[in-house]
């Protein structure tokens, strides 16, 4: 949910051949990969782009969403170990709604008592694709569809959005489960979540990552995922830090609070970078797009623009003329000018995006707090400028990232260390 993107490339004028129609098949390729490039740029900023196509939010459309939502319910269409208490039971009630962008719909709502945001790509469950299988008579279908086809068409929906090649032991998280009475319901339920990227990494990371949303459960094409308060610009600390454990008012509570932020930031640096078969990209870093818990641990709660490394290759590598032609939104490669073709491979690195859009806004000046020494404000803040200065990092990012990753590291552990100190000799203060 980026708010700005860079240029994909430029269109360029037709020459003779395309004004006379005499293009040959070589030409005719060329131009059929330069727009199908255009295609894949224009629909990932569209993904992205908030506001360039969303529609006001209100609770009179929200409430009637979810009552279509119910009806397909009732009637057999779709199923969900959500739609009952949401649509019978009154234990999922909507409470309000969060924003609408370019169809997408979130909403916040209270499951038993717990705040929960229900999300879909899409307002209606008609508008996604149905799954093949099921299009004929339900009479002639039965309940009984090859197991063996099913994973192959998960596999293949996994791969399509996020650019992974799954074995069948690995898609368990996506797996619809036991059969039931309403095994087509099921079906048409899991294939509409499917074509939701963000659903389906959610969904992977679940068991493997504390810095990633659980999904709780879904109804029909609408799945639930723990509501925890965005960041914002506003704040004063970037993120709400009330209620967070530690968080005093004053110089020393958010000097803490901030300070074990960022070392969360960057645990989940390191997990994205080195703890999955292939590199988690992030590709728009902003406060709204993470939350932290009453621990301070950080919480990447929009993931649209996140993506593993073959899929990150696949978008950068298009048409260019330029370097800034190779810019999608943070991540960064470069044009190779002899070929006319960004590099698929990203040059930047989250954690130089996240000292540059993040660490900044802390570190750029004193943490207010005169229980941290000077010299080592100092010093930390000459490594964020490192870290998030290209030019500083002798114009390789990702060579030099480990290294000012560890010196980050143990300045802030420096500045804990320091405020605990300050803490034991004047408590209170």
């Amino acid at each position: 949910m980026a708010r700005a993107a860079g240029a994909r490339g430029r269109p360029r004028r037709r020459g003779r051949c395309g004004r006379c129609g005499r293009c040959g098949r070589g030409a005719l390729l060329a131009c059929a990969a330069w727009t199908a490039g255009w295609v894949l740029a224009a629909a990932l900023v569209l993904r992205a782009h908030p506001g360039v196509l969303s529609e006001r939010c209100t609770d009179e459309k929200s409430r009637r969403i979810l009552a279509a939502l119910c009806r397909d319910y009732e009637g057999g269409a779709l199923v969900g170990d959500l739609c009952e208490d949401l649509c019978a039971a009154g234990r999922l009630r909507y409470r309000r709604c969060l924003y609408y962008e370019r169809g997408k719909k979130v909403l916040q709502a209270d499951w038993r008592g717990r705040p929960v945001v229900l999300k879909s790509k899409e307002e209606a469950f008609a508008s996604f694709r149905p799954l093949s299988l099921l299009e004929g008579p339900a009479e002639e279908g039965g309940q009984d569809f090859p197991e063996a086809e099913l994973l192959l068409l998960v596999a293949g929906e996994v791969r399509s959005a996020l650019g992974l090649e799954l074995p069948a032991s690995g898609l368990g998280a996506l797996w619809p489960g036991r059969r039931g009475p309403r095994r087509r319901g099921q079906l048409a339920s899991l294939w509409a979540l499917l074509q939701q990227e963000e659903f389906v990494l959610f969904s992977l990371l679940q068991d493997l990552s504390r810095h990633a949303l659980p999904v709780l459960g879904s109804c029909g094409h609408f799945y639930a995922v723990e509501y925890l308060a965005a960041g914002s610009p506003r704040h004063r600390a970037l993120f709400p830090l009330d209620g967070a454990a530690g968080a005093s008012p004053g110089g020393r509570g958010q000097a803490k609070a901030v300070s074990d932020i960022a070392l969360s930031f960057l645990d989940m640096v390191s997990h994205f970078d080195n703890d999955f078969s292939h590199r988690l990209h992030l590709c728009d870093v902003k406060p709204e797009n993470f939350a932290i818990r009453s621990d301070f641990t950080v919480v990447a709660i929009d993931v649209d623009m996140a993506f593993f490394e073959p899929k990150m290759r696949e978008i950068l590598e298009q048409n260019c003329t330029g370097d800034e032609d190779c810019n999608f939104f943070d991540c960064f490669s470069k044009c190779d000018l002899r070929v006319n073709k960004c590099g698929a491979q990203r040059v930047n690195s989250n954690l130089q995006v996240i000292c540059d859009k993040i660490f900044r806004h802390w570190f750029a000046s004193t943490l207010k707090s005169s229980a941290i020494s000077f010299q080592l404000q100092l010093q930390l803040r000459e490594a964020v400028q490192e870290c998030a200065d290209p030019g500083g990092l002798a114009g390789n990012p990702q060579r030099a990232a480990p290294k000012v990753f560890w010196k980050l590291q143990r300045l802030l552990r420096a500045t804990l260390r320091e405020l605990q100190e300050a803490e034991k000799a004047t408590p209170g203060l």
